[in-house]
């Protein structure tokens, strides 16, 4: 066993483990923090897939950005015993009935993903995740689109400036 096996089963069980955790913490702040170590894994396989740049963009978008609304997003709602619904029992035979949907989609890519492997081996393709791959490919082919987006951002920036700044000409009078 090598050391890329050894991280792989390290990181699979670190996201499974942690994702079991996430569904059976009964306090809503473990249960993000939780997600959080599952976010952290799954860039750990993207790194081993050399997919840096999606490794970096799930620990900026996912584990930084939405995991910190979620936590304030709970803890502005301020959950407690009593506003706690009951659990129906339709409720939770429909989660198990999805649950099942999930696992059969996940046995079926599973059977599948070694023939995408072999396919990828055959064509020699061993720089598609790389960000030097992404960015010639952006600058090169798409660089019409990518100037444009740029500008929409900027504009975007600017008026979000414009709009937050207070009329000095308002407050006076």
């Amino acid at each position: 066993m090598n050391l890329v096996e050894i991280a792989f089963w390290g990181l699979s069980s670190l996201a499974i483990i942690s994702a079991i955790m996430v569904l059976i913490s009964k306090n809503p702040v473990h249960s993000v923090l939780w997600l959080i170590a599952v976010f952290f894994a799954i860039s750990g396989h993207y790194i081993l897939l050399n997919a840096q740049f999606l490794a970096i963009v799930n620990l900026i978008v996912y584990a930084g950005a939405i995991m910190v609304l979620f936590l304030f997003v709970i803890m502005l709602m301020n959950l407690n015993k009593e506003r706690d619904p009951q659990k129906n029992v339709w409720i939770k035979l429909a989660g198990a009935v999805s649950g099942g949907c999930l696992l059969m989609v996940l046995v079926s890519l599973v059977k599948q993903a070694n023939e995408v492997n072999t396919k990828q081996v055959e064509m020699g393709i061993g720089h598609i995740g790389l960000i030097k791959t992404l960015g010639k490919v952006l600058f090169t082919d798409f660089v019409v689109p990518f100037e444009i987006s740029s500008v929409l951002f900027l504009s975007a920036m600017v008026g979000a400036v414009v709009i937050g700044k207070k009329d000095s000409k308002l407050e006076n009078n």
